[in-house]
């Protein structure tokens, strides 16, 4: 099934008027969040926030993700916004147990990453101590990610823009856009973005972070608002008790457009599209007449 397996899937929005004002979207991983600290569920989360250790040009830049452990609404509300680029969220989790003293972490990615958590869990190689301490775990639906550099590139390069201008980028309806704090907007097909992409995303087979304990994007809702799959028992409890408390506002999602197909298209477009590499990659080194030299056959 390329939607996974959910429980409950809706169109959602955050009601907070705080969180909508910086939000992607419909602000769900960050309403949720919030509410997960608010209610004690959660001691703390690892989050990709602007980067503040590697300056750009001589100024720090928002749009270069690292990850980062917050415990405060404060914090959260800062790391607001998706940048398209790598930010390694997995190995953070130690950091945020045994640095911080986190016993109850939340945790968000992309659907590889939403893996590397489940197989730490399953598998807690050099992760000691972790496997129990992920209390929430978010997925964001993702087709591929970039390079920082190749961002840069992107934006300043193809759509003529300073990358410290731009105020938001997305990725929807076949372009990869930038909006600037002037209120100009730049696109790019993104046919012509895919030879940036991190090499990594063309084997992966999940659109929708389908491990995750609720997951969410843009794709399938209208503007403003995002699809959310509520997955897991612990994700279904959350979320039930979140809607409970006024969190969110949802639609049906047979009632808007474009609706759950379009989310079904992509995610088995991703899904055709990379098993051609895997099946591709599987071949490599295989023909007739070659021999191990090692076995000496």
């Amino acid at each position: 099934m390329v939607l996974g397996n959910y429980k409950t899937v809706v169109s959602a929005r955050s009601t907070d008027k705080e969180i909508l004002k910086g939000a992607q979207d419909g602000g769900i991983v960050t309403t949720l969040f919030a509410y997960a600290l608010d209610e004690d569920i959660i001691d703390g989360a690892i989050v990709a926030a602007p980067s503040r250790s590697k300056p750009w040009r001589g100024h720090w830049d928002i749009w270069r993700a690292e990850p980062r452990v917050v415990t405060t609404r404060q914090e959260l509300l800062a790391s607001q916004k998706t940048g398209y680029n790598i930010c390694p969220m997995v190995t953070p989790v130690k950091d945020a147990v045994r640095m911080h003293g986190l016993d109850r972490v939340g945790v968000v990615g992309v659907p590889c990453q939403i893996q590397g958590f489940r197989k730490a869990q399953l598998y807690p190689i050099a992760m000691r101590d972790v496997p129990d301490k992920l209390a929430l775990v978010l997925g964001i639906f993702c087709m591929e990610v970039f390079p920082y550099q190749s961002i840069v590139q992107l934006v300043e390069d193809h759509l003529g823009k300073k990358i410290d201008s731009v105020k938001k980028m997305e990725v929807g309806k076949g372009k990869f856009t930038v909006r600037t704090e002037r209120g100009e907007t730049a696109s790019i097909p993104l046919k012509d973005t895919h030879k940036y992409e991190q090499p990594g995303c063309h084997v992966c087979l999940d659109y929708v972070a389908n491990l995750a304990d609720i997951s969410s994007g843009s794709v399938g809702s209208p503007d403003g608002w995002s699809t959310v799959f509520v997955r897991s028992k612990k994700g279904e409890q959350i979320w039930n008790e979140a809607m409970t408390a006024g969190m969110f506002e949802t639609k049906p999602m047979d009632q808007v457009k474009p609706g759950l197909d379009i989310v079904k298209k992509l995610a088995t477009e991703k899904i055709t599209k990379n098993r051609k590499t895997l099946d591709s990659r599987a071949t490599f080194g295989v023909g007739k007449g070659l021999r191990n030299p090692y076995l000496n056959l």
